[in-house]
């Protein structure tokens, strides 16, 4: 590709778009944009055979030729070599159309009407008819029609790699006016590269002659990443049939992804419009499939509210057999439900089955995935399932300031059911955050860019699977610093996983019936309640009830003011049983409820104090005091582990197992520092989190202090020149 001639294509459609300023502002300038170079693409490849077309058409109308019949021929008269019709019956091109300027509008429309029901499909989902009445009404359409009919985009000279790049520019620039958030943001080329380059990586049967594989994105888009893996696996096996399927719940991008499509001569019915999580009225369009090659850069960091009711309804009614039997994430942030979906649509996977070809997905998240929720929360439950299923092969970390429009750390996910034997029960993590280049000219929040050369450094990284291996990476890109660091680690799946315990410490409180303590008793909601009537009919009977609940509540003070004598009892037993026998002594019988009321406004806590204790003699815990450990899974952990998964289900087998564990744990780590601690089995949890930047992390002593001191003052002497400088 030429990458001037690119350049210079790109401004000068930018440049024709700013002709739309007036009647349109910037961030509109899409609506007329990009069905205007689909239209001017599709008008150059349809140009050479248009008079057959035309002659065709008109053969075909005289003899009332059946519609579905109809559109076969016209396709072959327009090429016949293709399978997918592509064709326009209307007289009219960007040059005829230029001829009649008085009717510009209306002809355009019949020009566009005139396509295959396909294309037609395609601008329909533009709403493009509706800007051309717009242009037409402000004296713009003639001008950039006429424009876009100096645009050469026959395939001869833009071909369909360069048009894919010259679409997500565009998209770029808009969304860059429109000021979208972060994570509506497409794929860089040189990423979808990078993911084409490792999800293929070891894959030999791609590359066998003939062979029929399936690829799927669930998030479309422009079809980055559709078109980009069909090229990587046909520059190595030209021979290798591939169906390419997608689903997009945009409108433009989904017409930008079809018209490619279309043009390549590929099934644009593969490519599905609506929510692949389903928001009660579009679904998930490939109900039942399954795909050899999933590859996607799902929205992250983005709200699924939208979808809530169908994933929740799919997740509670159908469990595992549904697509989020796992867990569901945070409400925030919906990036775990596409893996999973993508996941329930990999094909099964048996050892010397040749029909069971298995699956392999990769996948761009951000970095909450990789350790967002607490131990048995939905992100956790996701991640636990997917790493003791031994699915999740690898996970490369990517350099900040990548993607367009957003400047944060991504990672790759590499999931797949038929993992080569020596990765098995293994997960590897690799270190590419320097993998890098700083870009002469940035791109909105695009500052760096990952080379051809890093692509292939990460891609063997990838392959040679070694644990340790160093790379010689920039660690300043200012000074040109380099060192050489540990790029790739290799873990076994019960790393990532952990039981947390919860440990409790028993209540220890004190107890003294002073004016200020028995004030508190005002705070507390049962205390209150005594002198509150339910009663609202009967004004009289609600008062009678409010003037006996304050006597009742005169009369607890009363005994509390008797025990003030008593001092400070250290033993809750003691302080009830003298409590309980003064009321006793006036007739007043104390409720549980604010016996407990009590207990709480004299009570404070003190370490020094006798544990409290139930009726059954045993300590309560003090909330306060609770804590939790995190302990690693140990070696020879067979997994998956003995436990019904799921926040909700009991954890008897799974303390059963691991009672030992937790036990030595709490003799070696915490009995010794709190001797009175136990541990509350039945809230054991188990949770898995992939800390992959900690495996990573290089510690860099900090400077001298003399230096630090040395630079300090240096400022400080700048700073007060500065400053006598203004007072003079």
């Amino acid at each position: 590709m030429n990458i001037q001639a690119h350049d210079d294509l790109k401004s000068y459609i930018w440049e024709i778009a700013n002709r739309l300023r007036g009647p349109y502002r910037p961030p509109q300038y899409r609506l007329v944009m990009l069905p205007m170079v689909v239209l001017r693409r599709l008008d150059c490849v349809l140009e050479e055979t248009k008079d057959n077309v035309l002659k065709e058409y008109e053969r075909l109308t005289a003899q009332d030729m059946p519609e579905n019949a109809m559109d076969r021929l016209l396709s072959r008269a327009a090429d016949p070599e293709r399978t997918q019709p592509l064709y326009n019956t209307s007289p009219f091109t960007f040059e005829r159309l230029l001829g009649d300027a008085e009717n510009i509008a209306p002809n355009l429309v019949s020009y566009i009407n005139g396509f295959s029901p396909t294309a037609r499909a395609i601008f329909e989902k533009f709403k493009f008819t509706d800007q051309i009445e717009k242009l037409d009404a402000s004296n713009r359409l003639f001008t950039i029609v006429k424009a876009m009919a100096s645009v050469d985009l026959h395939p001869d000279r833009i071909d369909n790699l360069q048009m894919g790049y010259l679409f997500e520019h565009l998209v770029m620039r808009f969304n860059e006016q429109a000021n979208e958030e972060a994570g509506d943001h497409f794929t860089p080329r040189e990423v979808i590269r990078l993911m084409a380059n490792l999800v293929f990586t070891n894959e030999q049967d791609v590359y066998t002659p003939g062979i029929f594989r399936t690829i799927y994105d669930p998030a479309c888009g422009t079809g980055g990443m559709l078109s980009e893996s069909e090229k990587f696996i046909l520059g190595q096996n030209s021979r290798a049939q591939l169906a390419l399927h997608g689903q997009e719940y945009n409108d433009e991008s989904w017409a930008i992804c079809c018209a490619d499509m279309l043009i390549k001569d590929e099934d644009t019915k593969n490519i599905v419009l609506g929510d692949t999580l389903g928001d009660g009225k579009t679904h998930d369009g490939f109900q039942g499939r399954s795909f050899h090659y999933m590859l996607a850069n799902p929205p992250f960091g983005v709200e699924w509210k939208d979808q809530k009711s169908v994933v929740e309804r799919e997740h509670k009614d159908m469990g595992f057999s549904g697509r989020f039997g796992a867990g569901l994430p945070a409400i925030n942030d919906g990036s775990l439900l596409f893996l999973q979906h993508m996941i329930e649509k990999m094909h099964p996977f048996e050892e010397g089955d040749e029909d069971a070809t298995g699956s392999k997905i990769a996948v761009v998240f951000n970095g909450s995935p990789l350790f967002s929720g607490d131990a048995g929360s939905g992100p956790s439950n996701i991640r636990r399932w997917i790493i003791e299923n031994d699915w999740l092969d690898a996970i490369v970390a990517l350099p900040d300031q990548l993607f367009y429009n957003t400047g944060i750390f991504t990672y790759v996910w590499l999931v797949t059911n038929r993992k080569a034997p020596e990765r098995r029960g293994k997960v590897q993590l690799i270190d590419g955050t320097r993998f890098c280049e700083r870009m002469k000219k940035s791109l909105n929040n695009k500052r760096n860019e990952i080379s051809d050369d890093q692509i292939n450094d990460l891609t063997r990284l990838y392959g040679e699977f070694k644990d340790g291996e160093q790379a010689e990476v920039v660690v300043d890109h200012k000074t040109g610093e380099k060192e050489t660091r540990v790029v790739s680690r290799i873990f076994e799946n019960r790393e990532f996983g952990f039981l947390k315990v919860t440990v409790e410490r028993p209540l220890r409180m004190n107890f003294e019936a002073t004016p200020e303590r028995i004030a508190r008793l005002n705070d507390q909601t049962a205390f209150a309640n005594l002198a509150a009537s339910k009663k609202r009919k009967d004004q009289a009977a609600m008062q009678r009830e409010i003037e006996e609940g304050r006597k009742q509540q005169d009369a607890i003070r009363q005994v509390l003011a008797a025990l003030e004598s008593g001092g400070r009892y250290i033993d809750r037993e003691e302080f009830d049983a003298d409590l309980t026998s003064t009321a006793k002594r006036v007739g007043l019988k104390l409720a549980g409820p604010v016996k407990k009321a009590i207990f709480s406004a004299l009570g404070e806590r003190d370490p020094d104090a006798e544990i409290c204790r139930d009726s059954k003699g045993r300590a309560e815990s003090d909330s306060e005091l609770r804590d939790t450990e995190n302990i690693p899974l140990p070696e020879g952990t067979q997994l998956p582990l003995p436990m019904d998964f799921g926040p909700d289900k009991p954890n008897d087998r799974l303390v059963k197992t691991f009672r030992g564990v937790i036990d030595t744990y709490m003799e070696r780590e915490v009995l010794p520092h709190v001797p009175d601690a136990w541990v509350d089995y039945d809230k054991t949890k188990v949770g898995y989190e992939i800390p992959i930047n900690r495996h990573f992390y290089v510690y860099k002593p900090p400077r001298p202090l003399n230096e630090i001191e040395t630079e300090i003052t240096a400022l400080e002497g700048e700073i007060t020149g500065l400053l006598k400088g203004l007072v003079t």
